[in-house]
């Protein structure tokens, strides 16, 4: 099934603090529910506004160009008629979809048009979390391999380096049970994770994720947690650089 189009709510470049209603409404008991699209929507829209303020300082201190998109509000069948989870994404930009399609040629690059077939990074709400994450779907093969050639190409230590520049945060192999904890990553750990890590077979993330329940709860509903949000994205956003197939970071068709 292919991921709906959903016209993007109308959002400013601002940072709107949570409020406990945006975690309520992603509950078992209201996550079918239809009357509670409006608030849903209302948190879409915080989502988006905050990912757009990430996007502008992405542009102009980490000279890196995404673009922002948010998930479905309202009961769907691509979400089992059921919200239980917001996010928004911000992946490549048209422009570097345009680029690599070029270089791709039609028929391959059409594979990027679907924002989940791109590396992405993400904040998403639950009931009872929040997650800020790097995220590589099973299906974004060409940033998975391009980020396997690299690291298999001599960029072990860095790749370690960025990673442990991330405490608190988790390397994932898909569903596995299995973690990889940034801060103190060795190189025989990451070894071990590429053993069995296979782009187009497995999903990878690097996450972190804040248990929304007291007192942590109050955390999130700070009027400043927004801007950490934004803190913690940039942060990750060297990673991303270093993992997503670009022109500076070409580990697929590079000679």
């Amino acid at each position: 099934m292919s991921t709906p189009v959903a016209p993007e709510p109308t959002a400013k470049a601002e940072l709107a603090p949570f409020v406990e209603g945006d975690f309520h409404v992603l509950s078992g008991g209201l996550a079918r529910d239809p009357q509670y699209n409006d608030k849903r929507l209302e948190t879409r829209r915080k989502l988006l506004s905050l990912a757009k303020v990430f996007v502008a300082r992405a542009k102009s201190e980490a000279e890196t160009e995404l673009e922002p998109r948010t998930s479905l509000h309202n009961p769907h069948a691509f979400n089992q008629m059921q919200v239980k989870r917001l996010w928004a994404y911000c992946t490549r930009s048209k422009k570097e979809k345009t680029r690599l399609r070029g270089v791709l040629g039609s028929e391959l690059g059409k594979d990027l048009d679907a924002a989940y077939r791109n590396l992405y990074l993400c904040v998403a709400l639950e009931e009872s979390a929040l997650e800020i994450s790097l995220r590589c779907h099973v299906d974004a093969w060409f940033d998975g391999q391009n980020l396997v050639n690299r690291v298999k190409g001599g960029g072990l230590d860095e790749w370690k380096t960025l990673l442990n520049r991330l405490p608190g945060y988790r390397l994932r192999l898909g569903d596995w049970k299995g973690e990889w904890n940034c801060g103190s990553l060795t190189g025989d750990r990451l070894e071990e994770f590429l053993k069995y890590y296979k782009p187009g077979e497995h999903a990878l993330s690097v996450e972190r994720r804040i248990e929304a329940r007291p007192p942590e709860r109050g955390g999130c509903l700070a009027p400043d947690f927004p801007e950490r949000i934004v803190a913690e994205l940039l942060a990750l956003t060297p990673l991303y650089r270093f993992s997503a197939w670009s022109q500076a970071s070409d580990w697929l068709f590079r000679k």
